[in-house]
């Protein structure tokens, strides 16, 4: 067992240096050209903000590697060899929050700050907007603590008289307990007066991050059930609507004219944009044109590289011609399998979340059963399931954003992402891998029974007053299924179909 322990500790420090790399490997590959060798207060803070994500999603099969530690302990003290998990727990969600409430915003508004001014100036400025925020979360966090920062448990009384040692075992439905006494069963017998609350005041951490885990809440019922249809759909439909030939010269030739006239277009936009910001004349007219050029440049990269699809060029053309078709290829094989990765999602949760009791443990006994062919297997596929999560909400917001109004979203580009996208982005996965984890804790609660987290998320959480309620009825659940199955009626229904430009920008037929 104490070889377990140092296995799991040695797998722990493998796996965040390795998260640590990919981060920053994402960070090379999708940092604009002008960010280069520049903004590193921004980079660092975008790297720390991806490993805390991914390794909070990853913690969650960490706490139960740790349960299955001391499950075949001999004695009651191997427990206290293991990790300690609700200590890691905390730490993690208070870096969290702080990042995402404090050193996220500072690191925005010090990255967007006027470039004339000098280096304290903009320091100052985003200090003075943090400083701000922080005086007006520590004020309502500490009053709503003070008044509703008490959790209710709802505990029963019960007394029963003892009874002899049975010669046999005679149990049944009308005789579901041991002797036949005027107390009988009282766990069966007991009235409604025999149940009491029972209060307590819950941590501050705990009350912090139970409300971070509500704002991630919205979100992520949002994001994910969004998220959930249209990642596996968007892979299966961008092979349907693929380029299915390469075309001629003279094809080229033409679209590539249309695009450099657009491309010149857009720059007298951006241009008189530009000038507008210079006089100071930045109404709600400039900021609405502003969007609109940005979702056309957006469009027209979409059409250029589309363009650069079907008529690749050098002394490589054919195998750039058969990597999009790979590629391609590849899309729809993942589809296909993040189609069913998804539908067992949406049948677990209705399976059981939704109906009570559950009609079958389902993916829950999957992890068991897997547990039992191999020590590791059924973890590794509950970090899968996990992990899924995590990028349907990020599929899920990049939809929203990019079709609604309601929020701004800094679109992700290889090679072409500036610091304050790479921050936004990161600041709302980090607030969505908050309710990720409680979320998973909840819906794989058998598997993850008795574990930190469960203790956090699964008991703490659900009895804090006033918030209790919105997992009593199971609320987020339900706006997750619905939004999930009509995403999945809409993007069938219409996601088939080549996307046009919203602007003017596209492709001519």
């Amino acid at each position: 067992m104490g070889d377990f322990n140092l296995a799991l500790v040695i797998v722990a420090i493998v796996v965040c240096i390795i998260v640590f790399l990919f981060n920053v490997y994402l960070l090379v590959n999708y940092q604009h050209p002008d960010d280069k060798n520049q903004a590193y207060f921004p980079k660092f803070v975008v790297v720390l903000g991806l490993s805390v994500a991914l390794i909070s999603i990853l913690m969650l099969p960490a706490d139960v590697a740790n349960r299955q530690a001391c499950r075949h302990a001999v004695y009651n003290g191997a427990c206290d060899l293991t990790l300690p998990m609700k200590d890691l727990w905390i730490a993690v969600y208070i870096i969290d929050a702080v990042l995402v409430f404090f050193v996220i915003p500072f690191a925005m508004f010090f990255y967007e700050g006027d470039q004339d001014k000098s280096v304290g100036k903009r320091i100052k400025s985003a200090l003075m907007w943090v400083v701000t925020t922080a005086i007006v979360c520590g004020l309502v966090l500490g009053i709503l603590y003070g008044l509703v920062g008490k959790v209710d448990f709802t505990v029963r009384h019960l007394s029963s008289t003892t009874s002899n040692f049975p010669n046999n075992w005679e149990l049944s439905s009308s005789q579901p307990c041991i002797g036949n006494g005027a107390h009988q069963c009282s766990a069966y017998l007991a009235n409604a007066s025999s149940e009491k609350t029972w209060t307590m005041r819950t941590t501050f951490p705990e009350y912090v991050v139970a409300l971070a885990t509500i704002v991630g809440s919205v979100l992520f019922s949002i994001f994910g059930g969004v998220g959930i249809a249209c990642l596996p759909l968007g892979l299966i439909f961008a092979f349907i609507r693929r380029p299915k030939a390469v075309i001629t010269r003279s094809q080229y030739i033409k679209e590539a004219t249309e695009l450099g006239k657009k491309a010149r277009e857009l720059k007298k936009a951006a241009d008189a944009l530009h000038q507008e910001e210079r006089s100071g004349s930045k109404g709600r007219k400039w900021r609405k044109n502003v969007k609109s050029v940005e979702k056309e440049l957006l469009q027209l990269e979409e059409d250029v590289n589309l363009l650069e699809e079907m008529y690749p060029q050098g002394e490589k053309a054919e195998t750039s011609w058969a990597l999009t078709v790979l590629g391609y290829l590849a899309k729809l094989v993942l589809g296909i399998l993040g189609l069913i990765v998804s539908v067992a999602w949406v049948a677990h949760i209705i399976i059981y979340l939704l109906i009570s009791p559950p009609l079958s443990p389902f993916l829950n006994e999957v992890f068991i059963k897997l547990d039992d062919v191999w020590g590791l297997l059924g973890t590794v596929a509950f970090a899968f399931f996990c992990f899924y999560l995590l990028l349907a909400v990020i599929a899920g917001a990049m939809m929203l954003g990019l079709r609604l109004v309601f929020i701004t979203i800094h679109p992700m580009k290889w090679g072409g992402t500036l610091m304050n996208s790479f921050l936004f982005n990161v600041g709302l996965i980090l607030l969505c891998s908050i309710s990720v984890i409680q979320f998973c804790s909840t819906a794989f609660g058998y598997y993850a029974q008795a574990t930190a987290a469960q203790e956090i998320f699964g008991h703490t959480l659900q009895s804090l007053r006033g918030i209790k309620y919105l997992y009593k009825y199971n609320v987020f659940q339900y706006a997750f299924v619905i939004l999930a199955v009509v995403t999945l009626l809409l993007y069938a229904s219409f996601g088939w179909r080549r996307k046009k430009a919203s602007g003017r920008f596209q492709l001519s037929s």
